[in-house]
């Protein structure tokens, strides 16, 4: 019930925007659109869970499009040039994210800077080192990624969809269920309480970095399954787009509470935003600037509702 209050509007703005779209264009209420929209869905609702983690924390991760390219590009590798297994080589992928995003925790508290500083630098490292790792080419992968790829038995749907959405619920339920999810909200609602009252914030947010790494590097192996090629061009603009979804799914940019289950509808939101737009024709200049306003409101909204509970702005 908290969750529907909570939530409410958003899910009424979505059907709005299904009832708008599928007045608009006869072929948006298909299955192709359904298709679209699923394909989206994957990579980006596993970021959008790890970004929502950290902004809970009271930070912001502008390198997670970079670190998913450079575990992409590892995952590549892995697979075509040492042919590893996917077993061997998707558990890769992850640790590099997780190594990556630990890195930038350990800089942004270890240097005491503002997390967008520290990550910002780590957006440009993890990007250069993707095109080292790949020569500046696109690894084709293939058939050693099809396991991911086709649609399981019974249910007909792809694999990438039903580990992303086990990964949403599983960082809800830790957001929502453990320690580790209570300290989260308490650094990022009060940082000097959370200390006075005996909670370690720096390892809290350098875990919470690392653990937005590994969600990138899972989410690099989720696309690279879906398009069958690891690009290090791949994930410019993800950041971007996580941090939308984060914001329109309810989390507050200034810390301390959130949903990841929230998250994932913002990025349904998105998605079908995005999906809608590209059949009414709409150049990708528009798209940008619908997007962008749609941030911009939720933003606003967010604003508006803390203001009228007295909380800090």
């Amino acid at each position: 019930m908290r969750f529907l209050r909570e939530r409410g509007l958003l899910i009424v703005a979505w059907l709005a925007l299904v009832v708008t779209f599928g007045l608009l264009s006869r072929t948006f209420l298909s299955t192709g659109t359904l298709v679209t929209v699923a394909g989206r869905l994957p990579a980006l609702a596993v970021v959008s869970a790890g970004m929502t983690l950290v902004i809970v924390a009271g930070g912001i991760d502008l390198s997670v499009g970079s670190v998913a390219a450079l575990a992409a590009a590892v995952f590549g590798v892995a697979l075509v040039d040492w042919h590893w297994p996917l077993a061997v080589a998707a558990p890769l992928a992850i640790a590099i994210g997780s190594l990556a995003g630990l890195a930038g925790g350990l800089v942004a508290v270890g240097l005491r800077i503002p997390t967008f500083l520290a990550t910002l630098g780590l957006l440009e490292i993890c990007r250069g080192a993707a095109y080292l790792v790949t020569g500046s080419r696109t690894k084709y992968i293939g058939a050693a990624v099809e396991p991911l790829a086709r649609p399981l038995p019974v249910i007909g749907v792809p694999a990438t969809v039903v580990i992303a959405l086990g990964t949403v619920l599983l960082v809800q339920l830790v957001l929502a269920r453990t320690v580790f999810g209570r300290h989260l909200q308490a650094v990022g609602g009060n940082p000097a309480a959370a200390h006075y009252a005996g909670i370690a914030t720096g390892r809290v947010r350098v875990a919470v970095h690392a653990l937005s790494g590994g969600l990138a590097g899972l989410a690099a192996v989720l696309a690279t399954a879906r398009l069958g090629s690891a690009d290090p061009n791949a994930g410019v603009g993800l950041e971007l787009a996580a941090i939308a979804a984060v914001v329109i799914g309810g989390t507050s940019l200034a810390g301390g509470s959130g949903s990841a289950i929230g998250s994932l509808l913002g990025v349904i939101v998105i998605a079908t935003l995005e999906a809608g737009l590209a059949q009414l024709g709409a150049s990708d200049p528009a798209k940008r600037i619908v997007t962008g306003a749609a941030i911009v409101t939720a933003v606003a909204v967010d604003y508006l509702r803390r203001r009228g509970r007295g909380e800090p702005r």
